[in-house]
């Protein structure tokens, strides 16, 4: 399945001209997902390769993440992979309340870059991703000139809020 992102209406992006993300069932609990950038890929910012740890923080700059919310109930998971390889996990009970770390083997990421094109490849095993679980698919890009554009296959009324229910906006089959 392939899903095209669109920048917020309030932060566009001078550098980046489309993001699409595709998202491959593996296993009933694995994901595979690609996200490919277009556009002038010298004036993305990417963070310097680092160890494949769990970070916090990593949306302040360019990232990649995954939402995804089982059928039924307010509980969601956040996932962020970064450029660098560095990554995230978070658990919550209902929208942005009860944080926690979400358990969670380090995902192999993987990048390459083009001069129109930069692709970050990384695969996830979760319970959360079983058939039915609703997705937002979105990514944080930060320019060179330290501009910030906020990318989602469907955003909310208002500023840019990934947890917002209206995100979650692809279902698994």
């Amino acid at each position: 399945m392939r899903f095209a992102l669109t920048p917020h209406p309030d932060f566009p992006s001078d550098a980046i001209t489309a993001i699409e993300v595709e998202v491959v069932r593996v296993e009933p609990e694995r994901l595979e997902l690609t996200y490919r950038a277009q556009g002038d890929i010298a004036r993305l910012l990417v963070p310097a390769p680092a160890d494949p740890e769990r970070t916090d923080g990593l949306w302040a700059a360019t990232c990649f993440e995954l939402f995804a919310k089982p059928a039924g109930g307010d509980a969601y998971c956040e996932f962020n992979f970064a450029p660098s390889s560095q990554w995230a996990a978070y658990a919550f009970d209902r929208y942005r309340a009860g944080m926690r770390e979400l358990a969670l083997e380090t995902p192999a990421i993987e990048t390459s870059a083009v001069d129109d094109m930069f692709e970050l490849r990384v695969a996830v095993e979760a319970s959360v991703l079983r058939a039915g679980a609703r997705l937002a698919l979105t990514a944080v890009i930060e320019d060179t000139r330290g501009a910030k554009s906020y990318w989602s296959a469907r955003h909310a009324a208002g500023k840019p809020d990934f947890h917002h229910a209206e995100s979650f906006a692809v279902e698994l089959p």
